[in-house]
């Protein structure tokens, strides 16, 4: 597994999902639609290699806590 390549992938989600939080909102149910698919589709696209499964539920963890004030 190329791990620099997925942790640029990472980043990109990151920024991609700060975007989608401003243009969607964080309550809507897009935003969290496309949370879901992009990150089932990363986990795909490397196999579902337990270190990337784990850093996508980290991030959507994340983005779970900023939406209920943690």
């Amino acid at each position: 597994m190329d791990y620099a390549a997925f942790y640029q992938e990472v980043v990109a989600w990151i920024n991609e999902a700060n975007q989608k939080a401003t243009t969607l909102g964080l309550q809507s149910n897009d935003f969290w639609l496309w949370v879901t698919r992009s990150s089932g589709e990363i986990c795909d696209k490397h196999g579902n290699n337990k270190l990337v499964i784990n850093q996508m539920l980290m991030l959507i963890n994340w983005l779970e806590d900023i939406y209920f004030g943690r």
